[in-house]
């Protein structure tokens, strides 16, 4: 008989919605996952994205740190070495159908931010 694992995935409060800056990136420790939080404003209206900030094609944590905008009508951040594009809401590199990034859900509570991993 083999044990199984049955991972829960829980909301962890993250930080203030105040930490976090218009179109761009910061990045949250959640147990020992590095977390890109994106807030992004685009036609009036703010939107939160929560990606992992692992790039793997630069094999290294940085993804908070790319610039955000809009590519072929999907907000993105361009990886700061090698400008790879990641889709924020998909996770998915805009350059290689074979690469992708995790991404996970985020919400808002009485100010706070909170990431479900």
């Amino acid at each position: 008989m083999q044990a199984q694992a049955n991972i829960i995935a829980q909301w962890h409060d993250v930080c203030h919605v105040d930490d976090l800056v218009t179109n761009s990136g910061v990045c949250a420790l959640i147990g020992d996952v590095q977390v890109a939080i994106f807030s992004v404003q685009l036609d009036g209206e703010e939107n939160l994205y929560a990606i992992s900030n692992w790039d793997p094609i630069g094999e290294a944590n940085v993804l908070s740190r790319g610039i955000v905008g809009t590519l072929t009508d999907k907000i993105v951040v361009a990886s700061p070495l090698y400008k790879e594009h990641y889709d924020l809401a998909t996770g998915t590199c805009l350059e290689r159908d074979d690469i992708s990034v995790n991404t996970y859900p985020v919400r808002v509570e009485h100010e706070r931010v909170l990431i479900e991993l």
